[in-house]
């Protein structure tokens, strides 16, 4: 019987006003959310931040001059390697797309989440087949996780 992969995790709430996103994510939802998601082990930090800094990155590493909803910089090196990355979550930009969306904002910060921890394992949305691959699987850990379909 193959182990469940380990996880280290470290998570930071800097956003100025994240307090209220904070209390909808303690550690054990957080952890919750990525196990279903992982398939390898993984050393993994969530930060949570306003919109300055997600610009910031946002324009460092992607050369996109406004903030994004998640960030993934992924650190291995090759497939044997463990997962290991930080993923960089946009507290303004998340709640206003969650609006926007008439999504409930615990439900979204969970997509955004599993999303983010497959593009660390190397998925990627590119293309059409890419996309229909990680999307499909999205759909499916989050239903799992008793979310609804974030395509719909």
């Amino acid at each position: 019987m193959k182990r469940a992969p380990r996880l280290q995790l470290t998570v930071q709430f800097v956003a100025s006003d994240s307090t209220s996103h904070k209390a909808l994510m303690p550690r054990a939802t957080l952890i919750h959310w990525i196990k279903p998601a992982l398939f390898a082990d993984a050393v993994l930090t969530l930060r949570f931040v306003d919109e300055p800094e997600g610009r910031v990155l946002n324009r460092t590493w992607r050369n996109k001059d406004y903030a994004t909803n998640v960030l993934t910089f992924n650190y291995a090196e090759n497939l044997s390697d463990p997962v290991t990355a930080d993923l960089v979550l946009c507290c303004p930009v998340i709640e206003r797309e969650a609006n926007e969306q008439k999504k409930l904002l615990v439900a979204h910060y969970a997509h955004l989440i599993v999303h983010g921890i497959l593009h660390a394992q190397g998925y990627q949305h590119d293309n059409d087949e890419e996309a229909s691959v990680m999307e499909s699987l999205e759909t499916e850990l989050l239903a799992k996780l008793g979310f609804d379909n974030p395509y719909c």
